[in-house]
């Protein structure tokens, strides 16, 4: 059964709670969070155009979680750093939060996420990592 391709479109957006977590002076961080999401939700929608199945369209999915997920950590990381200097980590900490919540966001979507999870199995099988069950 062929997968239905015409209905592979993704809307992203920075939560509301994010926005107002910022401080007074963070229009400039909520306009690049805005074109952040922008940029990530244009890509994913121009992969999924391009996939010829449900499948190799989480494949684009994947990518996009993994990347998001990496600079979640990489946020995260900054924050004790930034603390240990004086300075507040609001940035890194509201940055952070974004990535896991769009993360969320692209799972929200069902016919997606059951391909998503998928791939990310096949991932950690094809990279050799096996879990050992004794």
């Amino acid at each position: 059964m062929a997968d239905d391709t015409s209905d592979r479109h993704i809307s992203l957006g920075v939560p509301q709670p994010i926005l107002d977590s910022l401080p007074e002076d963070g229009a400039n961080a909520a306009s690049d969070m805005q074109r952040a999401v922008e940029g990530i939700e244009s890509s994913l929608n121009e992969a999924f155009e391009r996939a010829t199945s449900d499948a190799e369209a989480a494949g684009y999915a994947v990518d996009a979680i993994e990347h998001l997920e990496d600079r979640m950590e990489t946020y995260d990381e900054f924050v004790p750093e930034l603390r240990a200097w004086g300075q507040s980590p609001i940035y890194a900490v509201a940055w952070r939060n974004l990535q896991a919540d769009l993360v969320a966001q692209i799972r929200e979507y069902d016919w997606l996420d059951e391909h998503v999870e998928r791939e990310r199995n096949y991932r950690l099988v094809e990279d050799g990592i096996r879990f050992d069950k004794r």
